[in-house]
């Protein structure tokens, strides 16, 4: 459990990685509280997960991807799947909840959809999942963090136990993309499959929701951010641009502006209590 105050806004974060059996298909779970006397609105940048919001209070309003005229609330939680846009949410200046981080390839198995489906898209968790819409009140009846995720590893334990096998052909292309850092040769790794171009592609939409080259360019992202939270601030954007795998720094300056909404030095300004999201910021 951490927490704090920063910049007028309090707030509590309780994180928990996922048991053994939920490994290959969740990264994390938060539990989050935040207070302020003022509305705040985050940009969430593109990322490498599916991302699953149970809210216990307030509802979040969630603005279409790369936009902020359009927006959707969600009773009962939402999901939003990959894409390569940052998103906009914003609150009243309270708001709890607990967010899943999922694995694209267990996002596949727990809602039983294909990814394309949720590509760039926000989706009541009910319509996905129509037997658990009262999750979030069962959740907010709960008085510890440790007892919603348990609750949570539970109904997930469940689920996954009668889900369908991963795609394993399409798991090693997503590790082998990963471990080079979004740098891989994608013909050559079509090759090594035995599938065409086009077939690899149909199978990254399917089980991803995202084609290889997609999947690759979040992948040399998070490379990205992983050197900024390491050096705290570069010698050189021309320098690391070139070691994340960009064709030059003005690549990478358009890739994280599209993918984040900001200029790369903004980037050095993530907070520590929201690894994945932008600065929380009041107006």
């Amino acid at each position: 459990m951490s927490g704090g105050e920063l910049g007028g806004l309090r707030w509590e974060l309780a994180r928990r990685g996922p048991p053994p059996p939920l490994a290959q298909f969740v990264a994390e779970l938060q539990g989050y509280r935040e207070q302020a006397h003022v509305p705040v609105v985050r940009r969430e940048p593109a990322g490498l997960h599916v991302v699953v919001i149970l809210e216990l209070e307030p509802r979040l309003r969630v603005y279409e991807p790369g936009l902020s005229a359009r927006h959707a609330v969600y009773p009962g939680g939402f999901v939003a799947g990959l894409d390569d846009r940052y998103t906009r949410t914003e609150h009243d200046g309270f708001q709890t909840g607990i967010q899943l981080n999922l694995h694209p390839l267990g996002a596949r198995r727990l809602f039983g959809v294909p990814m394309r489906e949720l590509r760039g898209k926000t989706v009541a968790f009910a319509d996905l999942l129509p037997g658990q819409r009262h999750m979030c009140e069962e959740l907010a009846e709960l008085r510890s963090w440790d007892e919603r995720f348990a609750h949570i590893e539970r109904f997930l334990c469940a689920r996954f136990a009668d889900a369908s096998a991963c795609d394993r052909a399409v798991d090693w292309a997503a590790q082998r993309i990963a471990a080079d850092g979004g740098g891989t040769d994608l013909s050559e790794l079509a090759r090594q499959l035995g599938y065409s171009h086009k077939h690899m592609i149909a199978r990254f939409h399917d089980q991803l929701g995202v084609p290889p080259k997609v999947w690759a360019r979040l992948q040399r992202f998070q490379r990205l951010r992983s050197e900024l939270g390491r050096a705290r601030g570069p010698r050189s954007w021309a320098e690391l641009a070139q070691r994340c795998g960009y064709y030059d720094q003005s690549h990478m300056s358009r890739d994280i502006k599209q993918l984040t909404g900001e200029t790369p030095r903004a980037l050095l300004d993530l907070r520590p209590f929201q690894e994945t999201s932008e600065p929380l910021q009041a107006r």
